[in-house]
């Protein structure tokens, strides 16, 4: 079901949130909505951008459950069949936030899915432009602000670390040095693997990955952070 001029109750089923958490978002103005005729109403694309900006922040059930809402298979390893060791680079040459978004592409690029990297830059840069995806912590999920089912042949999830950091605009003011990029097809995997991605780096896998060096390691590490996730939920 699109998420245009939904229901509280239909988008509460469609994302696997709770009725009354939902309306109480609405009402504290934290999750866009409209009241029409007394009855909270949701736009498609404005509770999308609220998805993405705020994922990070909810709880590890909100999580989980806009993840299995996503998803038509239960608890499956988004990052397992996403993301392929030729898409990992432990020392990406990047020095500021436009050439880290370049890199991330030119890694995507040796999986040999990209059609267009040309429209992965431009949709990247718009979405930072909008707000940065760097979170408090040390790392960021680029993204571009809708899925591109043009611009790569299958989903691709990327890799990286940028060993001396650099700015990328995170709440804390710190550097940023992990990168994921993350370039989707669909919407519903677009949300199921971002909300992956916040709950492994909700664990200590960004300590374990910071001081890596060899692709190999720092792939079976973030694997072995999502594995855990997942026997966590069982």
């Amino acid at each position: 079901m699109p998420f245009s001029n939904m229901t509280l109750e239909e988008l509460a089923r469609h994302i696997g949130m709770d009725a009354r958490e939902l309306r109480r978002l609405a009402e504290k103005g934290v999750l866009p909505a409209q009241l029409v005729g007394g009855q909270w109403r949701f736009n498609r694309a404005e509770v999308l951008d609220w998805l993405q900006r705020e994922m990070h922040t909810l709880g590890d059930s909100h999580v989980r459950n806009l993840e299995r809402a996503m998803s038509a298979t239960r608890d499956e390893a988004v990052l397992e069949r996403l993301l392929r060791p030729e898409a990992v680079d432990m020392a990406l040459p990047a020095r500021s936030r436009n050439s880290v978004l370049r890199e991330l592409v030119r890694l995507a690029e040796r999986t040999g899915l990209v059609y267009s990297a040309d429209d992965i830059i431009e949709a990247l840069e718009q979405r930072e432009a909008l707000c940065s995806t760097a979170l408090a912590g040390g790392f960021a999920f680029p993204h571009p602000r809708r899925p591109l089912p043009y611009a790569t042949a299958e989903p691709l999830v990327c890799l990286a670390r940028v060993p001396a950091g650099i700015p990328f605009g995170a709440p804390d003011g710190r550097l940023t040095f992990i990168f994921t990029l993350l370039c989707s097809h669909e919407e519903r995997d677009h949300l199921q693997c971002l909300a992956r991605l916040a709950a492994v780096f909700q664990t200590d896998v960004y300590e374990n990955l910071v001081g890596l060096d060899d692709p190999a390691e720092a792939l079976e590490t973030l694997l072995a952070a999502e594995r855990a996730v997942l026997a966590r939920r069982r």
